[in-house]
C-alpha cells in the first residue's frame, strides 16, 4: 500500500526511479490496468494528471493498493485547492503546468513535493528559490538535451525533470544531460494499445525505457 511520503523521500524516490509515468488519458476505466501494466513494468513513480475524469477518486484509490516502493503524484495541478484535494487522496508530488506561487505554497504548506512547469531561466530559478524541490522544463520539445546542460552550467543546484518531447528512446539523452528525472505520457502510453487493451506494449515500453535510462546513469 502507498503511504505519503515526505517531501525529501518522495524527490529521493523519484531521482532513483529516473522516469515520471504520466498517466493522462480518456477512459478512466483503463487507469487501474495501466497502473498494473507500470508496476509489472517496475516504473515506480505514477503521475495522475487531473485531466483524467475522475482524477482524485483514481488518486485515491490507486494510493490505497500501490505496492511498496512506488510514488504517486498528481499532475496538471494549477490552483490551491486542487493541491489540497490531492494531497487528501493520497498524492505525494504536485506537478503544474506553469507556475504559479500559490500552488507551490500550498504544497509547501502540506509537505509534499512539487513541480511547477518552467520554461526560462529567470522563471526555473523563481520557482526553484521559491521552494519548489523539482522543476519541471516544459515544454521540453521546444527546447532539448542540450537545454539542461546550458541551465546547469551557471545553476548545477537545479533539479530538472523535461517533460513534453521525452520519448522511450530519448529519455537517456536527457539523462545524460543532467536531467533528475523525466515525464513521459504518450510515447510510453499508447493510447491505440490502451484502447485495443494491449497493456503488454505498456510493459514492454516501460522495460525498454527503465534500461535507457540505466545506461544513460552508467548503471546498465
Amino acid at each position: 500500500m502507498s503511504s505519503l511520503l515526505s517531501a525529501d523521500q518522495t524527490v529521493a524516490a523519484i531521482e532513483t526511479s529516473g522516469i515520471v509515468a504520466v498517466i493522462r488519458i480518456a477512459d478512466p476505466e483503463r487507469v487501474p490496468d495501466v497502473v498494473a501494466a507500470l508496476v509489472e513494468a517496475d516504473i515506480r513513480t505514477l503521475e495522475v494528471t487531473m485531466t483524467v475524469p475522475g482524477a482524485i477518486d483514481h488518486i485515491r484509490r490507486t494510493a490505497a493498493t500501490l505496492p511498496a516502493g512506488f510514488v504517486l503524484g498528481a499532475g496538471t495541478v494549477v490552483d490551491a485547492d486542487t493541491v489540497h484535494r490531492a494531497v487528501d487522496a493520497g498524492a505525494s508530488f504536485i506537478v503544474s503546468p506553469v507556475y504559479r506561487r500559490s500552488v507551490v505554497d500550498a504544497a509547501l504548506e502540506r509537505g509534499v513535493a512539487i513541480a511547477p512547469g518552467c520554461l526560462t531561466p529567470t522563471e526555473i530559478l523563481d520557482a526553484w528559490d521559491n521552494g519548489a524541490q523539482l522543476v519541471k522544463v516544459f515544454p521540453a520539445t521546444s527546447v532539448g538535451p542540450g537545454y539542461l546542460k546550458d541551465l546547469h552550467g551557471p545553476m548545477p543546484q537545479l533539479k530538472l525533470v523535461p517533460t513534453g518531447g521525452v520519448t522511450v528512446d530519448n529519455a537517456g539523452d536527457w539523462i545524460a544531460a543532467g536531467a533528475t528525472a523525466v515525464g513521459v505520457g504518450t510515447s510510453l502510453l499508447d493510447k491505440q494499445a490502451i484502447a485495443e487493451g494491449r497493456f503488454d506494449v505498456i510493459v514492454e515500453r516501460g522495460r525498454r525505457m527503465a534500461a535507457n535510462v540505466r545506461r544513460a546513469r552508467g548503471q546498465a
